[in-house]
């Protein structure tokens, strides 16, 4: 019985499970949409939605620059930090702390979207486009 179990294993050992959402994660925030499974796009949005909001949280501190205080910049090196366990790459990091920050610093949550689009041909997976809400898409 799984009960009390959360998430999906998608057939892969813990380490695997978690490279290949930190890489989707890195890639959704690189390019604002990307096309997966859906059980993969439904288990991504846990992981994206961490790492936004930790964006989130900090981006008044973001704003404020060397004028914040010791505390509140030892802060926004810890949420830079949690969020570097998730996303892989510099740029990502970048646009997650700028662009993704600024346009959600509104809200609470909600900022990623799921969309099913097609079958795979292959296998016959369920496809889905996984987007971040009202972000421009970067084209591939």
């Amino acid at each position: 019985m799984r009960h009390r179990k959360s998430g999906r294993k998608l057939g892969r050992n813990s380490s695997h499970r978690t490279a290949l959402f930190n890489n989707l994660v890195t890639a959704l925030l690189t390019h604002g949409r990307i096309e997966t499974t859906e059980a993969k796009a439904k288990e991504l949005r846990k992981f994206a939605e961490a790492a936004i909001t930790w964006s989130v949280d900090v981006h008044p501190l973001i704003a404020k620059g060397d004028a914040a205080t010791p505390a509140e910049k030892a802060k926004l090196v810890h949420a830079r930090r949690r969020a570097r366990l998730t996303v892989m790459t510099d740029e990502a990091m970048q646009r997650l702390f700028g662009d993704i920050a600024t346009h959600f610093a509104a809200g609470k949550g909600g900022y990623t979207r799921v969309l099913k689009t097609r079958v795979r041909k292959g296998d016959a997976a369920p496809m889905a486009y996984i987007e971040l809400c009202g972000l421009a898409v970067r084209p591939a």
